[in-house]
């Protein structure tokens, strides 16, 4: 039975006997973080037993669980732990989490809790908040807030509880992040972003009318040559990362509209690239060019209108809404919904004020 979630309601917390710049990485998926050729002179040998060999600061455990998943490759093929390793077999070692060579400190910061038990927890990332250390934000991040919260505790194993992160959300995005609580509920879940299996809506304000009522945007992302920071649609098929985002829409607001967008892939930025790529930067999104008026009348009175609306909201109107996912020791399929932010859904009431007030005019 597919279990819902709104986190409007009141949901009840485990109790602690098993209670888990912008990110540069995308938003769910592996990340190779070993490459091995094997030796010509290597003997015959388990996969598993070799990785634990080679490999500092990895479980066998954790291997075994990664190549259950597929997420070892030997000569660019799964392979199980106990495949036999040959001389000049090259391995590839894909984790969920990218590799980072800082430790994250604990630190006492607040977030909200949607969801929680033995193997899983689901935030409410208010705007923001950084999820990930990284380059400028090495501090006051949520994987430090998290690091504090676990604190402490101990799983059902009766080892300590360590955050796992599986998928990411920008900064100044708001809505559901899915984090694990033991190696092994990591790699499932992310086993599950990298197969595109996951469920995940987001709800966005965009700029402009559209004249069809749903869509879909296909087109590989790459970092802007302009500008780093941000992504961009490349025209050449063989450059970016194949990324596909669907939408529909959900009001129209006469000079904004409100989308549902459905992420086929994660990619940095998606939806906020391919939204400005096809013509409907996201309202306020200072990085994509949302920032400004870009439709609507010359009136000053308009003007300043939208402006208001830029000082409710002074980020990107983007909030991820509704996260779904097979329980990774269960198997049973979780469903979580998140309710609109004060700040978006104050805008939103404005502009849906604003639009009744023209159509009477």
């Amino acid at each position: 039975m597919e279990q819902r979630i709104n986190i409007d309601e009141t949901v009840p917390m485990l109790p602690d006997e098993g209670v888990a710049t912008e990110e540069e990485q995308d938003e769910g998926g592996l990340y190779e973080h070993h490459r091995i050729t094997v030796d010509k002179g290597q003997a015959s040998l388990r996969l598993d037993k070799y990785l634990q060999m080679r490999l500092e600061g990895i479980s066998r455990n954790k291997i075994q669980t990664a190549a259950k998943a597929g997420c070892i490759l030997v000569n660019e093929k799964p392979a199980k732990s106990n495949y036999k390793v040959k001389p000049e077999d090259v391995i590839s070692v894909l984790l969920p989490e990218p590799p980072h060579n800082f430790e994250v400190l604990p630190e006492e910061v607040p977030f909200t809790i949607a969801y929680e038990d033995n193997d899983v927890l689901v935030v409410d990332k208010q705007a923001g908040l950084v999820v990930h250390p990284g380059y400028g934000n090495f501090t006051g991040t949520l994987l430090n807030g998290l690091k504090f919260y676990f604190q402490g505790k101990v799983g059902v194993d009766g080892q300590p509880i360590e955050p796992y992160l599986v998928h990411r959300i920008d900064k100044d995005t708001s809505g559901l992040l899915l984090i694990a609580k033991n190696e092994e509920a990591q790699v499932c879940l992310a086993k599950q972003f990298f197969d595109h299996t996951i469920e995940r809506k987001y709800q966005a304000l965009v700029w402009g009318g559209f004249d069809q009522d749903n869509g879909t945007v296909v087109g590989n992302l790459e970092r802007s040559p302009a500008d780093r920071r941000i992504m961009h649609v490349t025209p050449d098929a063989e450059r970016g990362k194949h990324a596909v985002t669907h939408w529909r829409v959900v009001e129209r607001f006469g000079y904004v509209t409100l989308v549902e967008c459905v992420l086929e892939t994660g990619r940095t930025h998606q939806i906020r690239a391919h939204m400005q790529h096809i013509g409907h930067p996201l309202f306020n999104d200072a990085a994509y060019g949302g920032d400004k008026i870009l439709k609507g009348t010359t009136f000053s009175k308009y003007r300043q209108f939208v402006e208001n609306c830029f000082r409710l909201m002074p980020r990107q109107a983007l909030h991820a809404q509704v996260l779904g996912f097979v329980h990774p020791a269960t198997g049973r399929q979780m469903h979580f919904e998140s309710s609109m932010p004060d700040d978006m859904a104050l805008v939103l009431a404005k502009w849906r004020t604003y639009a009744a007030g023209s159509m009477q005019a």
